[in-house]
């Protein structure tokens, strides 16, 4: 297997120097986790950009829950994803559900061209869909998605473990709608990893626990190291 990826969410420069020194690869750029994660001042997003060397994923999210806002969110989503794609930003982090519980197609495809050729995760208002795999095959041929971060369930990676591992192995079998990579985040213990990397599961995403004070505190370099030394030896 090739070394997995480590995701780490970052709200400051700080917070992105801590996550590479601790061995991330990749960041998750966002504010406001009371809401569990909003777009990013353009500010903060050049502030991190210029801290480290490692990729970045910018949130592309105005309020919480899993709506676009109506007319006038997406025109605010666009307008943000454009800015930010203009001071460097190439990959974004986006997922926006329509009243019936599957994608809001018009929501994504008006905010993936606003950045056009980037890659992007559809975040996990896919554990609020109302069917999982019909939304997968709503956005299989979306251009730039190839990532979903998931816990397999609304309630964390311990309720959602099964389904986490079957739709590795849908993935594995290149399964239509399946092509994108599973990055597992949303109540993920070290304990989860060993399972996870036996279902072939390869990307991982943490927010808190490279936290140890809590979300008012920094990422915390050692307690990513840690992380990052689980992955690499399960």
């Amino acid at each position: 297997m090739s070394r997995p990826i480590l995701e780490v969410v970052a709200l400051s420069a700080d917070d992105a120097v801590a996550a590479e020194v601790g061995g991330a690869d990749r960041l998750e750029v966002v504010t406001d986790m009371a809401a569990d994660g909003l777009t990013p001042s353009l500010e903060t997003y050049t502030a991190v950009r210029d801290a480290v060397s490692i990729p970045l994923r910018v949130m592309l999210r105005l309020a919480d829950g899993f709506g676009a806002g109506g007319d006038a969110g997406i025109e605010e989503l666009c307008a943000r994803g454009a800015a930010l794609r203009a001071a460097g930003a190439a990959e974004f982090v986006l997922g926006f559900l329509d009243e019936a519980g599957q994608a809001d197609l018009r929501a994504v495809e008006a905010v993936t061209a606003a950045v056009p050729g980037c890659r992007w995760t559809f975040h996990r208002a896919l554990d609020r869909a109302a069917d999982r795999d019909a939304l997968r095959k709503q956005l299989a041929d979306t251009p730039g998605l190839d990532t979903y971060l998931t816990a397999g369930s609304p309630d964390g990676v311990t309720d959602g473990f099964r389904t986490l591992c079957a739709e590795a192995a849908r993935t594995a079998a290149e399964e239509p709608g399946y092509g994108p990579r599973l990055l597992v985040g949303g109540g993920l213990s070290l304990d989860h990893v060993a399972g996870l990397r036996r279902a072939g599961i390869d990307a991982f995403h943490i927010g808190s626990a490279a936290r140890p004070r809590g979300w008012a505190g920094p990422v915390d370099p050692a307690a990513v190291r840690t992380w990052r030394q689980a992955l690499d030896r399960d």
